[in-house]
């Protein structure tokens, strides 16, 4: 190349205008759900962790990307998803999250359904409600929500009255009649399969049922209906409710493989409510 070249492509240049770089393709959700950083997604180990899993596998196949987290009890996935460490957690029921709301100002909201886990009465000891003994100690969850809960069925089994009226937030002190003067015994959710031989009855939510080898349908005493309105949620921080990529993960849960995932896993325990 001559002198001359040089310089007349060197003045091109210079005079040149300056254009942008094109930028790059953007993931939905601003690189949330891709293969910068994965969706976190928290939930309870068990039948919520597996159809989570399901819900992965189909989700992945658009794009979508989850790191799934478990947890071993029911205030850690929320405390986590209020502190950033999760984008998205799915284990909790409507009238949980209220209570979660109200008791510790979270501001979060659900953005789908994902499965109903039908709460049954079961026993190691006695077959029937009616052959529970006069003091029978009846193991019950310990959280405000899951604990009214089973007082309502036991009330509706004829085992104890309740004060009219009431929903979820039912506690012991709301008891009216007690024939056979059952002991509540209140214990945290997920220890309670695991001492159905230290009482003479439990109520257990199929999520801890199913892994203990106990199904509502087949071994409760007394199970929940499949018009309960105890269906988990997809639940987010409500700065993230119109997320691509929120909408997307709860989509995940109405697809027809994980509907047929939990119909054909779990005996009926388990019921798909996307």
């Amino acid at each position: 190349m001559t002198r001359l070249t040089r310089r007349a492509g060197l003045a091109a240049a210079l005079l040149a205008p300056v254009l942008p770089a094109a930028p790059a393709p953007r993931a939905q959700g601003a690189g949330i759900g891709t293969a910068a950083r994965p969706l976190r997604v928290g939930v309870t180990s068990g039948v919520h962790a597996q159809v989570l899993e399901k819900v992965r596998e189909v989700v992945g196949r658009d794009g979508l990307a989850l790191r799934i987290i478990e947890f071993g009890d029911f205030i850690q996935p929320n405390a986590a998803l209020a502190a950033g460490e999760l984008d998205a957690n799915t284990y909790q029921h409507l009238p949980f999250l209220e209570a979660q709301r109200q008791q510790r100002g979270y501001d979060f909201v659900p953005v789908g359904r994902t499965v109903l886990t039908l709460l049954a009465v079961f026993s190691k000891k006695h077959r029937s409600l009616d052959a529970l003994p006069q003091g029978a100690r009846i193991a019950i969850p310990n959280d405000p929500t899951n604990g009214g809960r089973a007082l309502l069925l036991l009330a509706k089994g004829g085992i104890i009255g309740l004060r009219p009226g009431l929903d979820y937030r039912a506690s012991v002190a709301d008891i009216t009649a007690n024939p056979k003067r059952i002991r509540i015994v209140e214990l945290d959710a997920a220890q309670i399969a695991r001492s159905l031989e230290d009482v003479d009855a439990g109520a257990v939510t199929g999520n801890y049922a199913v892994p203990a080898g106990l199904n509502p349908l087949k071994d409760g005493l007394m199970t929940e209906g499949a018009d309960s309105v105890y269906s988990v949620l997809v639940v987010v921080r409500r700065a993230d409710a119109q997320a691509p990529w929120a909408k997307a993960l709860a989509a995940g849960y109405a697809s027809p493989e994980v509907k047929a995932f939990v119909e054909g896993s779990f005996g009926g325990a388990i019921i798909p409510t996307a």
